[in-house]
């Protein structure tokens, strides 16, 4: 584990005591003489003048922490996994898979981390997907739907190149095991520990009940290309980029070589993460 020298503060602005929780943060790192970078929101909350973009961060620091939550978190995810930057997430907001850290283990947390316990960061599998001679980087999932209009698209598939065919639907998520508790679950796909090298397919509503979701090997070749003539669909990646595609255009997605060191409290584990969030066992 490498030593960390400066540590990068990404927050969600409206989140209920972020601005104590950032305060008392910054006073632990200064305990330690460990220099703080603040993006630009945290800057400006704190009202302090040195600041660094959110796109740039992850480049300067040996260590993100994210105060907000999933969305915030995925929304850096990307550039911390390209760093090689390990990034904490402290849940501010009502879920958090991935936020998992409550507010209550933030500092036993980091100071397991710091100590050298290296059994707390996991190393979570990251999609790239190519289009468009661009490639980008997803924590969770790629998504292809339907636009504002109640109609169905259509696509092709091919997983390393055998096509299979795919019916009309709303659409269809690609997602990592990090990813299948978020859209994926929520479209009917399993749930998968994120140590689990592997791949979710999940249709969005498909227009047959003969095509479910499926979980291929993590070193599959998938390519979907885009079938909606006269109708618009969206490519989303992990939520928080996307765009309008075109007719024809094609998507090929495979697991990157790259991994985000996602480091998680030492008082739980994956399964006491899923009974807190899902409320397994509750009456």
């Amino acid at each position: 584990m490498r030593s960390i020298e400066r540590v990068g503060f990404v927050i969600k602005p409206h989140a209920p005591e972020v601005d104590t929780v950032l305060r008392q943060l910054l006073g632990y790192f200064s305990e330690r003489g460990i220099e703080c970078r603040l993006e630009t929101e945290a800057a400006d909350m704190l009202g302090k003048s040195e600041r660094v973009s959110r796109e740039e961060l992850p480049s300067t620091v040996d260590l993100v922490i994210v105060l907000g939550g999933d969305g915030t978190l995925l929304s850096i995810a990307h550039l911390a996994a390209e760093n090689r930057v390990p990034v904490l997430g402290v849940n501010m907001g009502s879920l958090g898979f991935l936020t998992e850290t409550p507010l209550d283990e933030v500092f036993v947390t980091l100071d397991a981390y710091l100590g050298g316990d290296e059994h707390i960061v996991s190393p979570r599998q990251v999609l790239e997907a190519g289009t468009r001679g661009t490639t980008y980087y997803c924590l969770n999932d790629i998504v292809i739907n339907k636009g504002a209009l109640a109609r169905m698209i259509q696509c092709a598939m091919w997983i390393n190149d055998k096509e299979i065919s795919i019916p009309r639907s709303d659409g269809l998520i690609i997602s990592t095991p990090t990813g299948s508790t978020a859209y994926s679950l929520s479209a009917g796909g399993p749930i998968i520990q994120p140590y689990i090298p592997a791949i979710i397919i999940a249709p969005i509503c498909p227009h047959t009940l003969s095509f479910r979701p499926m979980v291929v090997a993590s070193d599959s070749r998938i390519r979907i290309q885009m079938q909606a003539k006269g109708e618009k669909a969206y490519l989303t990646l992990d939520g928080q980029r996307g765009y309008l595609m075109e007719m024809n255009e094609t998507v090929e997605v495979r697991t990157s070589a790259l991994k985000l060191q996602l480091i998680s409290s030492p008082r739980r584990n994956y399964f006491d993460l899923l009974q807190e969030k899902l409320g397994w066992g509750k009456k």
